[in-house]
């Protein structure tokens, strides 16, 4: 007994000594050369973070009680999201007893998973043991949720990365790999699939995210703290919806820093504002130029500032340009129909060009579903033999909805009979209906990021003029969205001839005049394919391009960017001044133009060329008639000025 010590003894002896001379397994890890990988998250002011957690969980009930009080004194706020939730489990259902009702499948689905999860382990083992390999699954190049330095680093955080990808990856093969499932049921299921796939993202939750555990460590969950009372704001400015902002708005202003090119409002009624703009050139294209914009974003993504407006740009090479602005919509345009906003829009618009410039000849353009509305008003006035439009150019719009892409997911028959029941009483659609739709296309773009930077981070996002006017949507009319939603997206009725304006059945083939197309390769609200596959019902020559990037930026591109790149195929027509009949060898239809393949086919044998495509949509309009005359001033000799551009329209916010 008396060579042996009391453990107690040795264990306060080995404490008592200095860190040098303690046993290396009592070391602390910084000290054995490896760093706990977790010491970063350490929190340095208990008290600190105790309260600003306290305040967190106080500004997150607040706004959960401002959210649920909505719902509750909504207007049939219960049975749409009932509905909704019925509409997903329903079909997600679907592609669940493809695989439970076979134990085979089951079982091989099954496996598919754990393979996944087993590879991760080794993956990690491997890791940790010194032979690094490489990540069993990685994200794919344009996904930024995992670019902290912490995703790969640190054993914890890259097993969940990848169990997440993983498992992801194994939904999406559920539903591609369904049997017996028609498309537009598989193409809702991956909608949805997608929707819950990015919703449950480890970079969502601030307890899975290194980011936001540095953050609320370092600040001692102010961030947290903040990020709850801007949630609280976010839900007030929804008044009730949860209305994410995506830019400082304070940051601009309409007329000041955005919307800024010199012109005049030079005709107005209830539905729109036709601007006319001042000319930079002593020289002006004898045909105005008469833009048409989509009535479900306002008008100045054409003319965001100096450097990114196509309206400025297109000024400078020459146009006498004329736009839309349209009215956002209240109780008192409920029921302006689709020909209310054709004969008080667009049919206007041309009257008002022509009265300003005294030309009756005009060029036009049309986004979007700005571009659908062109192409009707075109149809009708070829029904009418009314032939001042002597080329159209669309950006992005589709003709045809067959291929609409994920916006069919929201046009299903159940989701117009729901929109119409919400447009029932008040007369007009929420802008903020139309804007979710948009923002879920591109969630991981448009939605998360922002959640996560907002409300987690307790940060402000950039100031960004793209996302501002993002942010500035509009309400939808009754009548005409109702018709647009049916008559288009559910039944396709315009390419099929059998839609009816005024009386007049419409037929897109004796749309005779040229036609420029623009799609973007990336677009999520008008796919190319769909572009491409509508120009092949037109009865005139058609030049289609194919610009990069997407719905937006790819629309708009001005040349001194030097950014992304468009196709175009050196068979399509280049000029309609004096174009031959459809059908002859110099003049070719659309449809016998286009019939050669599909899209991709189209892009393995066009031309690519860097840059914007503006400049080559300016060459295709002098080739129709590049005839010049003396620049023009807003409204000319016959009408005179409302008011500054752009406008009073612009600024009305939903």
């Amino acid at each position: 007994m008396a060579g042996r010590k009391n453990p107690s003894q040795d264990n306060k002896s080995n404490s008592e000594k200095p860190e040098s001379e303690k046993p290396d397994s009592e070391k602390p890890d910084s000290e054995n050369g490896a760093e706990s990988p977790f010491a970063q998250y350490a929190i340095s002011d208990v008290e600190s973070f105790s309260r600003n957690l306290a305040n967190a969980i106080e500004e997150g009930g607040k706004a959960l009680s401002m959210y649920l009080k909505h719902r509750q004194e909504s207007d049939g706020g219960d049975e749409s999201l009932a509905d909704q939730s019925t509409e997903v489990i329903k079909t997600i259902s679907e592609i669940g007893e493809y695989w439970t009702s076979d134990p085979s499948r089951t079982i091989e689905a099954q496996t598919r998973l754990f393979g996944s999860y087993l590879s991760i382990w080794n993956s990690s083992v491997q890791k940790a043991a010194g032979h690094d390999e490489g990540p069993a699954i990685s994200p794919q190049a344009h996904d930024k949720r995992f670019n902290d330095a912490e995703w790969s680093d640190n054993p914890m955080f890259d097993a969940l990365k990848q169990v997440y990808l993983a498992t992801s990856v194994w939904a999406r093969e559920l539903v591609d790999q369904a049997e017996g499932i028609d498309e537009a049921t598989r193409q809702k299921a991956q909608f949805y699939v997608d929707q819950i796939n990015n919703a449950l993202s480890p970079t969502n939750f601030p307890v899975t995210n290194p980011e936001v555990l540095r953050e609320t460590a370092e600040s001692n969950a102010e961030n947290l703290a903040r990020g709850m009372r801007m949630l609280v704001e976010d839900i007030e400015a929804g008044k009730g919806s949860l209305k994410i902002r995506q830019t400082d708005p304070t940051a601009f202003s309409i007329g000041e820093n955005i919307a800024v090119s010199p012109g005049k409002v030079i005709a107005r009624n209830d539905i729109c504002e036709i601007i006319q703009y001042a000319p930079t050139t002593k020289t002006v294209l004898e045909r105005p130029l008469v833009i048409v914009p989509p009535w479900i974003n306002k008008f100045y993504i054409l003319d965001l500032n100096k450097e990114k407006s196509f309206i400025a740009w297109a000024v400078a090479q020459g146009h006498t340009v004329f736009v839309v602005s349209w009215v956002n919509p209240d109780e008192h345009q409920a029921d302006k129909d689709f020909e209310s906003y054709m004969r008080q829009g667009i049919l206007f618009a041309l009257d008002t060009a022509q009265k300003a410039t005294g030309s009756d000849e005009i060029n036009t353009i049309g986004y979007c579903v700005g571009g659908t509305m062109l192409a009707i008003t075109l149809a009708y006035m070829a029904a009418t033999g009314d032939d001042r439009v002597k080329s159209a150019t669309f950006f992005a719009a589709q003709l045809d909805f067959e291929q609409a892409g994920d916006l069919k997911i929201f046009t299903s028959r159940q989701g117009i009979e729901l929109a119409e029941r919400k447009m029932a009483s008040a007369g007009y659609l929420e802008s903020s209906h139309m804007a979710t739709a948009f923002n879920l296309m591109r969630s991981n773009d448009l939605i998360w990021p922002y959640v996560v930077n907002n409300y987690l981070k307790g940060k402000e996002p950039f100031p960004f003029d793209l996302l501002y006017w993002n942010s500035d949507a509009t309400r939808l009319p009754r009548a005409n969205h109702s018709f647009y939603l049916r008559q288009c997206y559910l039944e396709n009725q315009l390419t099929a001839g059998k839609m009816k304006i005024a009386g007049k059945t419409l037929n897109l083939k004796k749309v005779k005049v040229p036609v420029y197309s623009l799609a973007t390769r990336e677009d999520h609200i008008a796919p190319a394919k769909s572009v491409f596959q509508g120009i092949k019902f037109l009865g005139g020559p058609v030049r289609f391009v194919l610009a990069g990037s997407g719905h937006i930026a790819g629309v708009i591109n001005p040349p001194s960017r030097e950014k992304y790149q468009f196709w175009a195929s050196p068979k399509d027509t280049q000029s309609g001044k004096k174009a031959a009949k459809p059908g002859t060898a110099k003049g070719k239809s659309a449809k016998q133009k286009s019939d050669s393949g599909d899209l991709e086919t189209w892009i393995a044998a066009a031309t690519v060329t860097p840059g914007s495509w503006w400049p080559d949509w300016q060459a295709w309009i002098e080739a129709q008639d590049k005839t010049k005359v003396k620049k023009r001033t807003p409204g000319g000799k016959a009408l005179k000025p409302l008011g500054d551009a752009p406008g009073s329209y612009v600024l009305v916010q939903a």
